[in-house]
């Protein structure tokens, strides 16, 4: 794999949530880069959903890296490389559809769910998120939520595999995009290899591991 040498560039994670992604967060931040502010850029989600995406872009020079929305949800990563031509890209992935899956709904049953069952529509709309958003607000913006199903199998699935479908389409014919599962042996020195930095450690510093 071809190693990149020369000034930091801009890394941007744009995995799907609970692909590891706060893993690779940490690692950045390890690494000496400066992340971008989850809690501010919550007040990118209207701007999201309106295919606002100068906002997006003009937030994006607050920092070194990002992840999580909206930088991973769907279209993002198209304008961002448009405007930062020398960034990095970061697709993290799982297992399979079904594991990413499990671990979704597993993660949303734990910060969202009463007594330990799957959250409910009525639970994600009295979750209050950064800037007065609801839990269910922000699910609805990445992809239309099916009204008292909210985890529905098929259609969050078919969001997992459409997301990673798009980015590897897209970047293709192109030699800055790394598709990692960290999970695999040496994930972190590929990843420590393709945005050109010295590795601190033989694996992904693990946060928010849910299985």
């Amino acid at each position: 794999m071809k190693r990149w040498i020369g000034k930091k560039r801009k890394v941007f994670c744009i995995g799907a949530n609970k692909t590891g992604t706060t893993s690779v967060e940490l690692a950045l931040k390890d690494l000496g880069y400066r992340m971008g502010d989850q809690d501010a850029a919550q007040g990118l989600l209207d701007s999201y959903g309106k295919r606002q995406f100068a906002d997006i872009i003009n937030f994006c020079k607050s920092a070194d890296a990002f992840q999580d929305a909206p930088f991973s949800w769907h279209y993002t990563f198209m304008p961002l490389e448009q405007a930062f031509p020398d960034a990095r890209f970061i697709l993290t992935i799982r297992d399979s559809e079904q594991v990413w899956y499990e671990s979704l709904v597993r993660f949303h049953t734990r910060i969202f769910g009463k007594n330990g069952a799957v959250p409910t529509e009525a639970d994600l709309r009295a979750a209050t998120r950064a800037k007065g958003r609801t839990a269910w607000d922000n699910m609805n913006t990445r992809h239309e939520m099916i009204s008292g199903d909210p985890y529905n199998r098929d259609l969050l699935m078919a969001y997992y595999r459409d997301h990673n479908r798009m980015v590897m389409d897209y970047f293709r014919f192109k030699d800055n995009l790394l598709v990692i599962n960290l999970n695999e042996q040496g994930s972190y020195q590929a990843f420590c290899n393709f945005i050109g930095s010295k590795p601190l450690y033989d694996n992904f510093p693990w946060e928010n591991r849910t299985g």
